[in-house]
């Protein structure tokens, strides 16, 4: 069987959603031992209040679990999110991880693919994006590391109502990627393939750009089950990931 590489984002893992750990977890033992590699495409986790986060409680297993797999020699690279972007130095030491930057560009199996979290293509969403501006400005960014971890936390789970109820009010069309920004990203790095997670709704897109096909895979999110993208030589196939019977899903958090 030809080796895959894996694709995965919109994990939003956290203390309050086990079974969700136990799968992630599972992943990593098994499926994700038998991969070339693994990209984590943005919120891994569900916030990172900066890399002390690698010592809190409800995320050390999930380091251990990362770690141990690239020890066992699995590489793991890793895209920011726009809940987890103050992952950093701290993480990559932990973990064993690399983290890339957002764009990034691969050659997958032969074919030039643009790697992205996806929250830049979403450019309807100008609350969003002035938000979004606002907490990648290294200015704010110093500010609030510099204070304590209860102060951090307690502003990120603020942040995260603030958000809950923010997107119970937007239009589902508002949240999702602008074409536009779709094919200015793709012409600008002149490809035909994309993959992205962000927008939790899996499915596989195929447009004309400048008289080529092109293709789009949106990445699921990892709230009721698993999500992986796999390619291999053979072609990409997304995939769900059950929970059992054992471990069910709990309520579904906001998908931004």
């Amino acid at each position: 069987m030809p080796v895959s590489t894996l694709f995965i984002s919109d994990l939003h893992l956290c203390g309050d959603r086990p079974a969700i750990t136990r799968l992630f977890l599972d992943f990593l033992r098994h499926r994700a031992r038998t991969a070339d590699a693994l990209y984590i495409l943005g919120d891994l986790f569900e916030y990172w209040i900066g890399d002390e986060a690698v010592d809190q409680d409800e995320f050390r297993v999930i380091i251990g679990g990362l770690r141990d797999l690239t020890t066992n020699g699995t590489p793991v690279l890793v895209i920011h999110g726009n809940r987890d972007f103050l992952m950093a130095r701290g993480f990559e030491k932990s973990t064993g991880c690399r983290l890339l930057p957002d764009p990034t560009l691969i050659e997958l199996h032969g074919t030039p693919t643009l790697l992205m979290h996806g929250d830049t293509l979403c450019t309807d969403d100008i609350e969003y994006m002035a938000f979004r501006a606002k907490v990648r400005d290294s200015g704010w960014q110093q500010e609030f590391l510099g204070k304590s971890i209860a102060e951090r936390d307690a502003i990120v789970r603020n942040y995260r109502e603030i958000s809950k109820n923010s997107t119970s009010n937007k239009k589902p069309e508002i949240m999702d990627v602008n074409q536009e920004a779709v094919e200015s990203v793709m012409r600008a790095h002149n490809v035909q393939r994309l993959i992205h997670g962000h927008t939790h709704r899996p499915k596989e897109h195929v447009f004309d750009l400048d008289g080529r096909p092109a293709r789009r895979m949106v990445l699921g999110d990892w709230y009721e089950q698993g999500s992986v993208l796999s390619v291999d030589a053979r072609g990409w196939r997304l995939e769900s990931l059950p929970l059992t019977a054992r471990n069910p899903a709990t309520v579904r958090a906001d998908a931004s």
